[in-house]
């Protein structure tokens, strides 16, 4: 009896695991990484749930939240007894000469011995490990502020022109500039107030998107400062404003579903347009102080229509149709990349826990 208790005690893990975990019918047994995978990807091979990692991978949070582990050249395993992946390498054949040389000392004959000298050996970097989504699809969003609150853009520093009357600017343009002292730093980010984000279910003003122009340091600070444009993304303008750069945030993250029931919706697309598609940016309506963490991963929904037969009216049930991941958050307004979706993602789709 005690052997049975012990050996489900022993089985209940796994079993939870499996419950939560779903193998794909064409998961293969193994796959080479290579340069371009992600960790993401690597997962979907395997698992309807590429998200679920503290399941797939075995780890715990501490270890799979910085996961520079995994690199081209490695082999991925499924172990399908419990439903998880491992790390593995090829054992590379024993070199003839190296083998003909350990025969030879151990025989005695010295006349095969292969003379060996020092050399470098190479260690593997950090920036050669597999990121855990596609990075270069959110570098953009990583260092730059994109939702700034009405209070902050009235009270930033204000571009207020240049000599000769110019009204635009680019690289290399001189300009002034009015609330900067010098105990603030030289390096600026030039901004330009955007769309509103605007709560569709409150009304309440979430913050405003901010337009990214370009880099500016101050050469002089004065009552009205001088300024010179280092990087130009855009053309500069009097009224533009200068914000202070923002520390760049992690590239590698936890996919994980949020610890708390979440539900927002999609109130802006990035770029101006009104669908998104895969490895796309959108903007939700929860931030910070709604639970909301980057890492998090949240389903899309689409409203179900309304459709009529025999004169009755009868609404659908939503649709779910694919995966967001929460890549940078604000107060009151998060970033999120599409990972997976079937339809168009549409304003005022609902996103919520998976």
């Amino acid at each position: 009896m005690h052997k049975i208790i012990s050996l489900i005690c022993f089985l209940l893990p796994v079993l939870a695991w499996a419950d939560q975990l779903q193998i794909r019918p064409d998961a293969p047994n193994r796959h080479v990484v290579v340069k371009g995978d992600t960790l993401w990807d690597i997962s979907g091979k395997f698992f309807e749930d590429p998200w679920k990692w503290p399941y797939i991978w075995g780890l715990n949070k501490d270890i799979i939240k910085d996961p520079h582990w995994i690199y081209p050249g490695d082999v991925v395993f499924l172990d399908r007894s419990s439903g998880t992946l491992r790390i593995g390498e090829a054992s590379p054949a024993v070199p003839a000469a190296t083998a003909g040389a350990r025969d030879a000392r151990v025989s005695g004959d010295t006349t095969g011995i292969v003379r060996l000298s020092p050399r470098v050996r190479e260690d593997l970097s950090i920036h050669d490990a597999i990121p855990s989504i596609p990075v270069a699809a959110i570098a953009p969003f990583l260092s730059r502020p994109l939702v700034i609150d009405e209070d902050t853009f009235k009270n930033s520093p204000t571009l207020i022109g240049a000599r000769e009357g110019r009204v635009i600017l680019g690289a290399g343009d001189i300009c002034f500039a009015k609330g900067l002292t010098s105990k603030q730093g030289r390096q600026w980010q030039i901004y330009r107030p955007g769309k509103k984000f605007i709560d569709p279910d409150s009304g309440e003003l979430l913050g405003i998107e901010a337009v990214y122009l370009g880099n500016a340091e101050v050469t002089n600070f004065a009552e009205i400062s001088t300024i010179s444009i280092t990087h130009s993304l855009q053309e500069t303008h009097r009224g533009d404003r200068l914000v202070e750069p923002s520390a760049e945030t992690a590239t590698t993250y936890l996919p994980r579903a949020p610890d708390s029931d979440i539900t927002a919706r999609v109130i802006s697309v990035y770029g101006g347009v009104s669908q998104a598609g895969q490895n796309t940016a959108i903007t939700l309506n929860k931030g910070a102080r709604d639970g909301l963490e980057i890492g998090h991963v949240l389903a899309l929904y689409h409203k179900g229509e309304v459709i009529t037969s025999d004169k009755v009216n009868y609404t659908l049930p939503d649709e779910r149709y694919g995966l967001i991941f929460v890549f940078r958050v604000f107060e009151k307004v998060s970033y999120a990349l599409v990972m997976q979706t079937k339809l168009p993602v549409q304003l005022l789709d609902r996103a919520q826990n998976p």
